[in-house]
């Protein structure tokens, strides 16, 4: 069972890793198969940085689907 505050809306990718287990290779695969989350995109010292934001059914979902990874 995960448990998050009920005012956060968003979470991070590191939330999200730190909260589950899953890590970031297993979460953005699933994340991208299942159609879950969004994806934020900033310019960052003329570099382009990518970051996935989960909501609460997001989380709920992943839970339910994947397991925290054992490597």
């Amino acid at each position: 069972m995960v448990k998050v505050r009920l005012s956060q809306k968003l979470f991070t990718e590191a939330e999200v890793v730190d909260l589950t287990g899953i890590c970031r290779e297993h979460l953005r695969r699933v994340a991208n198969e299942k159609h879950l989350g969004t994806i934020a995109t900033a310019l960052i010292a003329g570099e382009r940085a990518e970051s996935w934001l989960f909501t609460n059914g997001d989380l709920m979902i992943l839970t339910r689907l994947h397991s925290a990874c054992q490597h």
